[in-house]
């Protein structure tokens, strides 16, 4: 087996890293309904660390357009508030006792294209990684080439499967995209 085919898994796993980092952008995209997802990158500044919000309180969905945020620590509670407020989410914490409550307000049809635009930019960005891994790939198999350690043949077929791998990974990155556009547009 030549160095060349024991690396389109690699280069595979490198094209679904650009895809899973995609994926989480975009479940930062707040959209009219409440999930836990949409809060839990922010983070926190608790016992002298940065911590992500889901590792000091528990977050629940009590209903379509509301978030439950139950803080464990009462000495928190501040920081918590502070966190949400500080993130570009634009949501008021209402707080009651050691529960946050957020209300997740209608999205106006101007919001909702912005978002989409965000959303585009997003997935340009991974579409690029994507290209970027095809790229070292392609330079790899023409450094062994070069060196002698693949025949032109397995060149050109090797070739050809990290061209396969980048057409698979840039259809799902579109399709993952079409998805939350669909997500964001929905009233």
């Amino acid at each position: 087996m030549s160095s060349g085919e024991h690396d389109l898994p690699e280069l595979k796993r490198r094209m679904q890293g650009a895809i899973s980092v995609l994926r989480h952008e975009l479940n930062g995209l707040r959209t009219g309904r409440a999930s836990a997802s949409l809060v839990e990158p922010i983070e926190v500044e608790a016992y002298g660390a940065r911590m992500p919000l889901n590792q000091v309180a528990s977050i629940s969905v009590p209903e379509p357009r509301l978030l439950s945020i139950q803080v464990w620590d009462k000495g928190m509670m501040h920081a918590v508030e502070k966190a949400i407020r500080d993130s570009d989410l634009g949501l008021n914490p209402a707080t009651e006792g050691q529960v946050i409550r957020l209300r997740i307000p209608e999205l106006t049809q101007q919001r909702r294209q912005e978002l989409v635009k965000v959303a585009h930019k997003y997935a340009e960005a991974a579409r690029v990684a994507v290209r970027h891994v095809r790229r070292d790939g392609l330079d790899h198999l023409k450094k062994q080439e070069k060196d002698g350690h693949v025949s032109q043949d397995d060149l050109d077929r090797l070739s050809t499967e990290v061209q396969k791998a980048t057409d698979a990974a840039i259809a799902e990155v579109d399709q993952v995209l079409a998805q939350k556009e669909k997500e964001i547009m929905t009233v």
